[in-house]
């Protein structure tokens, strides 16, 4: 049974990161593989909720974190946020959990994150250490790639000195506005969903600090070759996941995947935009799912 928003909220666990309480979200069937699920921006791990029972009833463990600066979790005004920092948070989980390897699904700005653990994992192949070992990563839309991002005007002006100003005018009404931009023409949310993803976002003041979370767009142009190179190099399977309609990392980001990255596996959702795993549900396990099947059969 897919979980409601509040089940969600109030069965989460919690665990510490560098003083800091990081809510997460734990399932699974008791055997078998473990799954991160890794969000994007500017909202939580609420956004796995509709593939959850299908996701838990396949793997042995799924945990689904908010990252510092999300959702439910620690919010702080004083903190670097960065993505090598929201990487050290997932591998700090998986160690607090005793969990040596794990397959990633991850979205949008969730995808940098996972390009830094498959770097890190591809370093620690290299220098013979097996503690933390990444079998498999499945990415839906993200900016994997600077030179194919197309961010939006907020998020251009939320860099700029105006940010801090921005971050403290930002509305539910603005919020929603420029959302439902990046969604498909078809599948975009209805007011109540809407109003739950502003509840994750103004969640402990987490809309006053969206220009430090912005930060991420110039980190993916300062570790290009880190990231890109991750992702070109690594013999870890990869599928990607995309809603093509997206107008920030949609068919277009896709089409640079194709030509940078060695036997690509892609797949195109017609008709959806930024968020897949919200827009088409079955489609997006469909999608997954396929993948992981294809794995299993060797």
């Amino acid at each position: 049974m897919t979980p409601s928003f509040e089940s969600w909220r109030d069965s989460g666990r919690r665990f510490p990161h560098h003083g800091h309480s990081i809510f997460w979200q734990s399932g699974g069937n008791g055997s078998g593989d473990a799954l991160v699920c890794i969000h994007g921006f500017p909202t939580a791990s609420w956004d796995w909720h509709a593939l959850w029972p299908d996701l838990c009833a396949h793997f042995g463990r799924v945990l689904a974190p908010d990252m510092i600066g999300f959702g439910w979790s620690a919010k702080p005004r004083d903190y670097a946020y960065s993505i090598l920092d929201q990487a050290d948070l997932h591998e700090a989980l998986l160690r607090h959990e005793g969990i040596a390897r794990y397959h990633i699904l991850a979205h949008d700005y969730g995808d940098t994150v996972a390009q830094e653990l498959l770097a890190r994992h591809e370093e620690r192949k290299a220098d013979g250490d097996g503690s933390l070992r990444l079998q498999s990563l499945c990415l839906l839309n993200g900016g994997l790639f600077p030179e194919s991002h197309r961010p939006r005007t907020v998020q251009k002006l939320l860099l700029t000195p105006l940010g801090p100003l921005l971050s403290a005018l930002m509305s539910e009404r603005s919020f929603a506005r420029s959302f439902a931009a990046v969604f498909g023409p078809a599948t975009r949310p209805g007011p109540e969903e809407m109003h739950r993803f502003w509840q994750l976002v103004a969640h402990a003041g987490g809309n006053r600090i969206a220009h430090q979370l912005i930060h991420y767009m110039p980190e993916r142009r300062r570790h290009r070759e880190r990231w890109v190179g991750a992702l070109q190099r690594t013999g870890v399977p990869l599928r990607v996941i995309d809603g093509p309609e997206d107008p920030v990392s949609g068919a277009h980001m896709v089409q640079r995947y194709r030509e940078l990255v060695p036997n690509p596996d892609t797949v195109l959702l017609p008709g959806i935009g930024h968020y897949p795993q919200v827009e088409d549900p079955r489609g997006t396990l469909a999608a997954f799912m396929a993948f992981h099947d294809r794995l299993a059969a060797g």
